[in-house]
């Protein structure tokens, strides 16, 4: 199972996982990281490295964040650059989290990425667009 290390400013990754788990239920190779303010870029790393040694990398591993150039982000970004087979999305919300650790299992780093990164596209939307599909998918099925 491809392993997910989720990480991201104040309490946000333990945020995340609290309603993950509320949701879903515990998950394996999974672990939340915050990076408080009172933190750093060395302990950081140093949570991640460990974090790293506590998980089954022998189906890849993916990084997830919270904020494009963020501190989280670039100590991932690092660390994936160091070995194959390591990816880091970031932009994460609920939703994505969610369906995204249902949909791991069997899948590269890689295919992981662009499932990843089609599912935030289709699951950013608003009221009146849901609306409007509703609408339309009414229309089509009382046949007009």
């Amino acid at each position: 199972m491809l392993s997910i290390i989720l990480s991201g400013h104040g309490g946000f990754a333990t945020g995340l996982e609290k309603a993950m788990k509320q949701i879903l239920g515990e998950q394996e190779q999974f672990i939340a990281i915050d990076f408080p303010e009172t933190s750093s870029t060395a302990l950081l790393t140093a949570q991640f490295e460990e974090a790293i040694g506590a998980l089954d990398e022998s189906e890849d591993l993916v990084f997830l964040t919270d904020l494009l150039g963020g501190t989280p982000f670039r100590v991932a970004s690092t660390m994936a650059l160091e070995k194959p087979g390591r990816e880091v999305i970031t932009g994460i919300n609920l939703q994505l989290l969610l369906e995204m650790v249902l949909e791991r299992d069997g899948l590269s780093s890689k295919e992981f990425r662009l499932q990843a990164l089609e599912c935030g596209h289709r699951g950013l939307t608003s009221l009146v667009d849901e609306m409007g599909r509703y609408r339309e998918t009414q229309a089509v099925e009382e046949g007009i």
